[in-house]
């Protein structure tokens, strides 16, 4: 690394997702995967914050929203198969099934209420 690029460091970094109906994701997020509310702005809601834990999740009104057919966000939890079992039960899109990989994690892909791919993993153990 060159002195100029070792001479600063990332803080946060949290993914944006963009969302047709923010109702929608706010319930999918905040009632079904317990995020809180930590900024909104605009009338109506244009832009919100959502946290839960160490997780930040950025999401910007898009009314046109078409989803890109590629992972959009990772998440790392604790918990992986209740994660998995929230997802299906709220009847939402599982794009790549439950598995553990060779990598070291136990993963699944999902679409959320918008079709943004989210991957979620938990390190195996």
């Amino acid at each position: 690394m060159t002195d100029s690029v070792s001479s600063f460091r990332f803080g946060r970094i949290a993914a944006t997702l963009p969302v047709a109906d923010m109702a929608r994701a706010c319930d999918f997020y905040i009632e079904a995967l317990g995020f809180r509310k930590a900024f909104q702005n605009g009338d109506p809601v244009g832009f919100m914050i959502l946290k839960r834990d160490a997780a930040e999740l950025h999401l910007t009104l898009q009314p046109g929203h078409k989803p890109a057919p590629f992972n959009v966000a990772h998440m790392l939890v604790e918990d992986i198969d209740a994660v998995h079992a929230l997802v299906r039960e709220r009847g939402l899109r599982i794009v790549k099934g439950l598995r553990d990989k060779d990598y070291g994690l136990r993963a699944f892909v999902f679409e959320d209420p918008d079709g943004n791919r989210i991957d979620v993993g938990e390190p195996l153990t």
